[in-house]
């Protein structure tokens, strides 16, 4: 077990906007994301990571100071990035 790469996914999960609306989607290709980043999850990691209930997440992410946050705006349909 690796706990940096535990740590790493959990903090791109409760920092990461886009990336927590993509594992919510479609967790295997979000997993996907991070394998070609270099983190290396065991199969027991990414299940346990799958296990937990996706709401956690967001709880987690509307709590922290949105200094702390990456996040995803979209305008009419567009990325902007004047946030």
């Amino acid at each position: 077990m690796s706990q940096r790469a535990v740590e790493h996914a959990v903090g791109r999960l409760v920092t990461d906007e886009r990336f927590r609306r993509l594992f919510g989607r479609d967790a295997a290709a979000a997993l996907r994301e991070l394998a070609e980043e270099g983190l290396e999850l065991t199969s027991h990691e990414e299940a346990a990571l799958v296990a937990t209930d996706p709401r956690l997440w967001d709880q987690i992410a509307d709590g922290m100071d949105p200094r702390l946050q990456k996040i995803s705006l979209y305008f009419s349909g567009k990325p902007r990035y004047d946030a």
